[in-house]
């Protein structure tokens, strides 16, 4: 299981790993609970094929609970939440401030981090990773996936890599072979499942964000920086660049310059016992039977992690993730607060791939999208309008436990869709999800 999920990691914080806040987001309007509410949602188109779609899920038993905020323009978004966060007897209600967790969609936050650094002159898109983590130096690239045998890299890691899954590293179940024993025997394993497991892996996970980069450093490549896309802890490295450029503990960072202007104050590394009833259980779905692998009461997320994991460590609500995605749909500013310029917005939801290298798409479960796009700044991009879909320049990513989201800048739309369940592709949520969200706006979206 562990392996499994970070593969699908495809993925706040106040230092010490504490809460950033302890209020939620403001809320945005709803359409309530189809388990206990009506309607009210006045604000975007309704919402039909988007309602019926989660309330058929609940209704098949696909999962406990499931809540979408959908976003078009400034006007308040749209929730449509139904069912409840867990199977446990007195389990809450999902509504837009329900807790979930999000694993890899964690990695669009850390990139636009690292942009904002990039706006400042602290740090170049195309500059080695070195100039920060030194050793980084001198990498090594695998021979061959069979064996640790390695040769010197001819070129040096850059920001621009470690942002786009270009940089060579691995990530566990990514990974196969000697480098995959490699790498759990050094303890990279920045992600969270479950108390048990968890257990077992700090035993070896280096206790901070720098002996976590440079222990990534000792181990070799699985190709030559900047030849080859391969989903990566390229993010998790990043958040070590970030504290050394800004001279801030990446935690403090992601508070200080993302999570408190943007009012995200349901987002965390470590989720205050206060706040456990709006924790969803966390799920395995093993043949026929959904089994609680991360117990909302006892969950590995009431602890501190041993760093904060910029690839696939966070927590948050619909309502914040939306207030994110509503940023870069802005162009970089919400409700008057600017995070970045709408340049640095458009130039991190651009192809930024390097120059012959291809996104192929990602494995199924690690919740990003499968087939072949651009990819940006830890998300991926699509190149070509869809029709009666997203258009060019959409910008999103999904996560290890089913959730998933995306902005469309071009038809001002954005959604966030939260579940809780392994393995993430159990059930074709994204393809779902997207078909009818866009079934619902194609009245009111640019014809394309």
């Amino acid at each position: 299981m562990i392996r499994y999920l970070v593969s699908g990691t495809p993925i706040v914080l106040l230092a010490a790993g504490t809460a950033c806040a302890q209020q939620p987001a403001p809320a945005p309007v709803m359409t309530q609970n189809a388990a206990q509410r009506s309607d009210t949602a006045a604000t975007t188109p309704s919402l039909p094929a988007t309602q019926k779609l989660f309330a058929d899920y609940i209704a098949a038993n696909k999962m406990p609970g499931i809540v979408g905020v959908i976003g078009r323009g400034d006007a308040p978004p749209a929730v449509i939440a139904n069912g409840k966060l867990g199977d446990e007897p007195g389990a809450a209600m999902t509504d837009a401030n329900s807790l979930w967790r999000v694993y890899s969609m964690t990695k669009p936050i850390t990139a636009m981090a690292a942009m904002i650094l990039i706006e400042e002159g602290k740090i170049r898109l195309d500059q080695p990773v070195s100039d920060f983590i030194p050793a980084f130096k001198y990498m090594k690239v695998q021979v061959s996936p069979d064996s640790l045998v390695s040769l010197p890299a001819t070129h040096a890691i850059t920001i621009r890599q470690l942002l786009t899954h270009t940089a060579g590293l691995g990530y566990t179940i990514i990974t196969k072979g000697p480098l995959l024993k490699a790498y759990e025997d050094a303890g990279i394993t920045p992600f969270t499942a479950d108390a048990k497991s968890e257990a077992q892996m700090r035993l070896k996970r280096p206790a901070t964000l720098e002996a976590f980069a440079n222990k990534v450093a000792t181990l070799p490549l699985i190709a030559e920086p900047g030849t080859r896309w391969s989903y990566s802890i390229g993010l998790d490295v990043m958040g070590r660049v970030i504290e050394v450029a800004s001279k801030m503990p990446f935690d403090r960072f992601l508070e200080t310059r993302i999570f408190k202007p943007l009012k995200m104050n349901s987002t965390y590394f470590t989720v205050p016992q206060s706040e456990t009833r709006r924790l969803a259980t966390g799920y395995a779905i093993l043949g026929a039977n959904r089994v609680p692998l991360d117990p909302a009461a006892t969950s590995v997320f009431l602890q501190r992690p041993s760093f904060p994991y910029g690839g696939a460590g966070l927590v948050t609500s619909a309502a914040d993730y939306d207030r994110f995605l509503h940023m870069l749909q802005n162009g970089g500013t919400l409700d008057g607060k600017r995070i970045l310029k709408p340049a640095t917005v458009q130039l991190a939801m651009s192809n930024l791939l390097p120059l012959g290298v291809v996104y192929p798409g990602a494995v199924s479960a690690t919740g990003g999208t499968t087939n072949p796009q651009g990819f940006g700044a830890g998300g991926s991009v699509t190149l070509y309008d869809t029709p009666g879909g997203p258009g060019k320049g959409t910008y999103g990513w999904g996560g290890a436990a089913g959730t998933i989201a995306w902005v469309d800048p071009a038809n001002k739309v954005r959604a966030t869709v939260m579940v809780n369940y392994l393995p993430s592709d159990r059930y074709p949520l994204r393809a779902d999800a997207t078909r009818a969200i866009y079934a619902d706006l194609a009245p009111v979206l640019t014809k394309r």
